[in-house]
């Protein structure tokens, strides 16, 4: 296929037509390919949508995909996910370990570079101790990958160091259910979308990161003209142009927007009196129980008017949203990195659940908080499984001792095995690597030194002499391949067998299709021996396949409200994806979380008809969240706010969709996005250089004049190697979720 950027749009304008009409999807077949041999059930590799997908594979390789008819996406796949097969087979593939030898990376046998990597890793323990090494691994490896992963480090290394680049993406997210709901992850599904009266879409542009699931809403919408649209976002994105009311606000300022919607919701007595005085315990921002009558005072401060002031929404407007969300027979909010990455995101992500609880648009069909996913296997494979510095699998903290305890106890272990201190959040790791406090780190399944905010300071620390580190990557040309002490070649997506989990608690299984390349090996087989060759334990690392991981795993689960023990492995073979809790292999999935008769959790006979069993009252918490600014406001010298995302050519640094030809001609470079005023302002024309400059860097970008953006701010995608946009960004972060401000930093720009 060649595709021009123009026919790219029309494809995938006429795939949504056809899905709108409910019409069949043809997949995208390669040249000549002929029909497939068989076809394998798997999962979508790039975003948290999960998509079911179907890979066509002829004489041992892959030909095609098509979405799976079976799975939520009911054979609809976007143009990325149709176009997935030549990445399987770019020229760039690593098809053989290598080990860096005077700045050049060699060829190497297996047990010549897996030598290398257990003789760094012991020495850096042998003399600096366990938290010396790390691990860090991603929300696109498989549960049983990051499960695997963080078993070793935790109860073999006894190193809490074990971080994944979901610490960048949804930490606030699961900031945000903990201090509300006492559980991670959302409590409704997809269904909701079909149901829903009234959408609030903040802080994400659905269109482009998740077209599958906006596709639905779209055509939800088209179903039904009462269904209304509310989006907030400072870009005037392809997502707010089907909106009833696009909230434009200045970055930043979305926190008092919400605020001030509850406050008209009270005042309009729209609250759910009956629902909060039963299930919300309100409570201050620091920890104080207290009443509605304080909530009320409280948001005396986030009148219309005043919350229009700071941030440039019209108060009536503000007004007309509020009523909106109330008044629906179901309200679905849905939001992603615009809310997730900021120093204020845990609030900001409680700001969206306290709508909810104050009006009662939860746990019915068609009314629920929704945090949208970046990865295809964040929530699965680091959330649940606990691959964070901080976690233990199923939602447990490492700095609660009973939690330690239980786990030890589900493990195997002799008691106080696991140390009790958590280990280093992703920019404290990165820092501490820098600086070569931690000697030796394991990078599986992600990109730091493209995806990192201020990177320059993290990859200057990796060249350093004195640290070390390995990384198992597919794509030679990934820009972390730059500064790896031995590069190690995993089997990709198709060629390993293991389970994804999805932005609703879908886990599907991704069976083997093909063979991997070269001397490629599944990153379980990696890490399985890794562990053997470093004296883990075989007690407790028992396994030989992922299959066995999943097992166990799925036990485990079974002593916590996670509780997935009825997703059995012949299960996933046959059916497409299964929504946990489930408890019993013959339980159908839960598609509403902490409702009575919906939640396995919730015996039939509790008394009342909520139960929010992650808090010891049941009852889940309306935070009082203040306004406050960005880490580094405009001001004189940087005048202006930039803002970086994603397109929908492209997905995050863009090392497969860059091996796509369709995908790398329609969208080849990064760009900057300039208001029609301030291009007039600053003299700039479509397609002028312009120059970017933060207190961090500065770079030159062809700029892109339109409406999109609001005038003070500019955008640039990040998927771009060459035009690295995270050089200029900061790495200040929320303080409860350690997630990084990706969204907001100040900026100056001129014409070049």
């Amino acid at each position: 296929m060649e595709l021009t950027r123009r026919e790219v749009l029309k494809y995938a304008a006429a795939s949504s037509a056809m899905m709108a009409i409910g019409g069949p999807m043809s997949s995208v077949m390669a040249a000549d390919a002929g029909e497939p041999d068989k076809w394998v059930k798997s999962v979508c590799r790039f975003c948290g949508t999960g998509c079911g997908v179907m890979v066509g594979v002829k004489d041992g390789k892959v030909v095609t995909v098509k979405g799976d008819p079976n799975n939520h996406n009911e054979g609809f796949l976007c143009l990325k996910g149709a176009l997935m097969p030549p990445i399987v087979y770019a020229k760039e593939r690593v098809t053989k370990p290598y080990i860096r030898k005077n700045g050049v990376l060699k060829p190497a046998s297996w047990d010549e570079a897996m030598s290398l990597v257990v003789s760094k890793f012991k020495g850096a323990i042998k003399e600096h101790g366990p938290t010396s090494v790390a691990y860090y691994g991603s929300g696109q490896a498989l549960t049983e990958e990051t499960y695997l992963a963080s078993k070793i480090w935790k109860a073999g290394l006894g190193s809490n160091n074990v971080e994944g680049n979901p610490r960048l993406c949804m930490a606030s997210a699961v900031g945000g259910y903990v201090t509300t709901f006492g559980k991670d992850e959302p409590c409704g599904s997809y269904d909701d979308i079909d149901a829903a009266t009234c959408f609030f879409i903040i802080g994400s542009n659905m269109s482009e990161c998740h077209p599958i699931l906006f596709k639905r809403v779209a055509k939800r919408k088209q179903a039904d003209p009462n269904v209304k649209i509310i989006v907030a976002d400072p870009r005037r994105t392809n997502t707010a142009r089907i909106a009833d009311e696009h909230l434009s606000f200045r970055p930043g300022t979305d926190l008092a927007i919400m605020n001030a919607m509850a406050y008209v919701i009270i005042q309009e007595e729209l609250d759910n009196q009956r629902f909060h005085s039963k299930y919300v315990t309100f409570m201050t921002s620091d920890k104080k129980k207290v009443d509605f009558d304080a909530y009320v005072k409280f948001l005396e401060d986030y009148t219309p008017e005043k919350a229009a002031k700071l941030s440039g929404v019209p108060a009536d407007q503000i007004i007309r949203c509020a009523k909106m969300f109330a008044e629906a027979s179901g309200s679905m909010s849905f939001w992603c990195m615009g809310l997730n990455q900021r120093i204020r995101g845990v609030w900001a992500n409680n700001l969206v659940s306290n709508l909810h609880l104050l009006t009662g648009q939860i746990g019915k069909t068609g009314a629920t908080p929704f945090s949208l996913t970046g990865q295809p296997n964040a929530c699965g494979g680091v959330r649940d499984t606990g691959g964070l510095c901080h976690l233990l699998p199923a939602g447990r903290l490492i700095k609660k001792p009973e939690h330690r305890a239980h786990v030890e106890k589900q493990w195997g272990l002799k008691p106080g095995t696991i140390a009790p201190k958590p280990g280093l959040h992703t920019v404290a790791l990165w820092n501490a690597f820098s600086e070569a406090k931690v000697k030796a780190i394991f990078v599986i399944c992600t990109n730091p030194a493209h995806s990192m905010p201020n990177v320059n300071i993290y990859t200057e620390g990796m060249k350093r002499d004195d640290n070390f580190m390995v990384l198992s990557e597919p794509f030679m040309d990934a820009e972390t391949v730059k500064y790896c002490d031995v590069l190690l070649p995993p089997a990709f997506w198709c060629e390993k067998r293991g389970v994804y989990g999805c932005s609703e608690r879908r886990y599907s299984l991704l069976d083997q299709s093909v063979e991997p390349m070269g001397e490629c090996k599944p990153d379980v087989e990696i890490l399985l021996d890794f562990a053997k060759r470093m004296g883990v334990d075989p007690k407790v690392i028992p396994f030989k396949n992922s299959d066995d991981i999943w097992e166990e795993w799925r036990i485990m689960s079974s002593e916590t409200p996670y509780n997935f023990a009825g997703i059995t492995r012949p299960r996933l073979e046959k059916e497409s994806g299964i929504l946990w809790p489930c408890p019993t292999e013959d339980h159908p999935g839960t598609k509403i979380r902490y409702v009575r008769g919906e939640d396995p959790n919730i015996p039939k006979d509790y008394k009342n008809k909520y139960h929010f069993y992650g808090k010891p009252d049941g009852r889940a918490v309306i935070w009082f969240r203040p306004y406050k600014g960005a880490a580094e406001e405009p001001d004189n010298d940087y005048p202006m706010v930039l803002n970086t995302g994603r397109v929908i050519d492209h997905w995050h640094t863009g090392t497969m969709t860059m091996k796509v030809p369709e995908l790398r001609r329609s969208f080849p470079n990064a760009y900057v996005e300039v208001n029609t005023e301030d291009a007039k302002k600053y003299g700039i024309q479509n397609g002028d250089d312009v120059l970017l400059e933060t207190r961090r860097d500065k770079m030159v970008f062809q700029a892109k004049v339109s409406d999109v953006c609001r005038p003070g701010m500019v955008f640039v995608p990040w998927f771009d190697a060459k035009l690295m946009i995270n050089k200029l960004t900061l790495n200040a972060f929320d303080k409860g979720s350690k997630q990084p401000e990706y969204k907001i930093c100040a900026v100056r720009i001129k014409k070049a």
